[in-house]
């Protein structure tokens, strides 16, 4: 594979460039179809366009994939290296395996933490750990962050209120998220839910780069074909800091997951999705994640994913954080403003969210204190379940080799080389739930989902469990299995609930939220909900 490097004039001649030096290098029987249109991106803002690769010969991403046992295929065009402030930690051909779940706590001199003091070092070991190796290091709290209300209005029939708030923070303010919020118009202030469910009514939908050409194939996301460069710009908009300017309509093909409904959309129809929330005293608060990190796996710039030249990202240019942390950054500046909304109750805010999102909430969770709950919904790999114990060969079809095939943009770039040595992985899913205890946390999954195995989801469980003992909260670590596939259910809400009432507003407990699937049944029938058997105690 052989890369040359062009500064085009314009994003039109990089295009013509790349199609003709890419014919030019194949046999005439093989040479590519016509590349088909792809929705408009905006422009970088620097006044020379940054240096497109092209690729001149073919590639292998056609071919079945290899074996997950391989790791990755040495044809992968590596990331470019980011240096953080946290240096460089020992890579995967100078750790041990470790086959069982890495103890949360023992500390990295082999200390047995047994004090708060010990336990509070230890948090601060585990938190750099997944900083470097999991998610990527984020950037600092902005301190800035400040909300506007462009939009205030009555729905259900006067019973709630939603606004829409827009947000500023970062570096000279030139950072912004949208973010809706309904909250019950009797009492107050009100719990609230903060997930993630597309552009929030009456604000306008940002343009998006296209996907990755491999992105949801089952194909390895760092091989030379997802390195073709983005459609050319067509209309204003400006990438880079910021939201950017202008934009297509919600919907637009290539704009994926995640952009609707947006300009003129009634509110109506999201809050009448939500009543029995409403009902029960709880306000609900959305954003777009993908205002956050664009969910893409599309490279330019010989090897830079593309969703670090928009949105956050290029306003902290020292920080590797992946996709999920940019989204996760998300929450805690809509925690910034809801901290001050006289309408919100501020110690009672829970962060959901769904698969990919339902990540990204763990995420947030662990390193924001300011979250009351965490009640994330049928995550998959890099969620719930234990990579030791996930994916090919281990059960599950999301495991870290699949993560790091489809998904690497998610994650911290120095994750990628343990695929195929998942057992050298220093940390393991269960050091988020460490961070987020003594805090309440329950998870919802699905009795039918196969992307989260019962194994994978449990030993995490398991091995959170001492964590939450030790810190005198074993009870607010909880579970529940409702009859449905990779996604949510209406249960899963009543659930989270449930479980909110009991932790955050003091209501006597009427069941436990310990059981899985596999346990033994109970003396006492359990009670059941509208998506299958809730949990109870073995």
């Amino acid at each position: 594979m052989t890369t040359v490097t062009l500064r085009p004039r314009s994003r039109r001649l990089a295009l013509c460039c790349a199609l003709v030096l890419t014919q030019a290098a194949l046999p005439a029987a093989e040479a590519p179809a016509p590349t088909p249109a792809q929705p408009s991106v905006a422009p970088a803002p620097a006044a020379v366009a940054p240096p497109v690769a092209v690729p001149v010969a073919a590639t292998a991403a056609s071919e079945p994939p290899r074996p997950l046992s391989a790791g990755p295929d040495p044809r992968e065009i590596p990331l470019p290296v980011i240096k953080t402030s946290l240096g460089t930690l020992p890579g995967v051909a100078d750790l041990p395996v470790r086959k069982e779940m890495p103890d949360p706590l023992t500390m990295n001199d082999g200390t047995k933490v047994t004090t708060p003091a010990q336990w509070a070092k230890r948090r601060e070991e585990i938190r750099k750990t997944l900083d470097y190796y999991a998610t990527g290091l984020m950037p600092p709290p902005p301190g800035n962050t400040k909300g506007q209300e462009m939009l205030n209005q009555l729905v259900l029939n006067d019973t709630v209120r939603y606004r829409l708030v827009h947000l500023t923070f970062g570096p000279d303010e030139k950072l912004s998220l949208d973010v809706g919020i309904y909250t019950p118009v009797a009492g107050g202030p009100c719990p609230v839910v903060i997930s993630p469910d597309g552009t929030p009514a009456g604000a306008t939908p940002l343009p998006r780069l296209p996907n990755g050409p491999t992105q949801s194939k089952a194909l390895d996301s760092l091989l030379p074909a997802s390195m073709a460069p983005p459609a050319a710009p067509a209309g204003g908009g400006a990438r880079g800091l910021g939201r950017g300017a202008g934009g297509g309509p919600a919907g637009a093909p290539g704009r994926g997951p995640g952009a609707g409904p947006g300009r003129g959309a009634n509110p109506e129809g999201l809050a009448s999705r939500h009543q029995d929330l409403f009902a029960r005293g709880y306000g609900f608060v959305v954003f777009n994640n993908n205002d956050c990190a664009e969910d893409t796996t599309l490279r330019i710039n010989d090897g830079v994913f593309a969703f670090r030249t928009t949105r956050f990202y290029p306003a902290y240019p020292d920080y590797d954080w992946g996709v999920l942390a940019g989204w996760a950054w998300g929450v805690s500046r809509v925690v910034d403003f809801l901290v001050t909304d006289p309408a919100v109750d501020k110690t009672k805010l829970i962060v959901s969210g769904v698969s990919r999102t339902g990540k990204s909430a763990i995420i947030a969770a662990a390193y924001d204190t300011r979250i009351a709950m965490a009640a994330p919904i049928t995550t998959g790999g890099g969620g719930t379940p234990a990579y030791r114990f996930s994916g090919e060969g281990r059960g599950g079809l999301e495991g870290l080799g699949e993560m790091m095939r489809k998904y690497s943009n998610w994650f911290s770039p120095h994750l990628h080389e343990f695929w195929g040595q998942t057992d050298k992985l220093p940390f393991d899913q269960h050091w988020f739930y460490s961070l987020i205890a003594p805090r309440p946390f329950i998870t919802l999954e699905g009795t039918m989902d196969n992307d989260t195995l019962e194994a994978g989801a449990k030993q995490t469980f398991l091995a959170a469990q001492p964590v939450y003992a030790f810190l005198g909260a074993k009870d607010n670590l909880g579970v529940n299995y409702g009859n449905h596939g990779h996604g949510s259910a209406p249960g899963d809400w009543t659930v989270m609930m449930d479980f909110a009432d009991i932790h955050l507003r003091g209501m006597k407990p009427t069941r436990e939220f310990t059981r899985f699937p596999s346990d033994p049944e109970p003396a006492s029938a359990p009670t059941t909900t509208a998506t299958g058997t809730a949990a109870s105690a073995p």
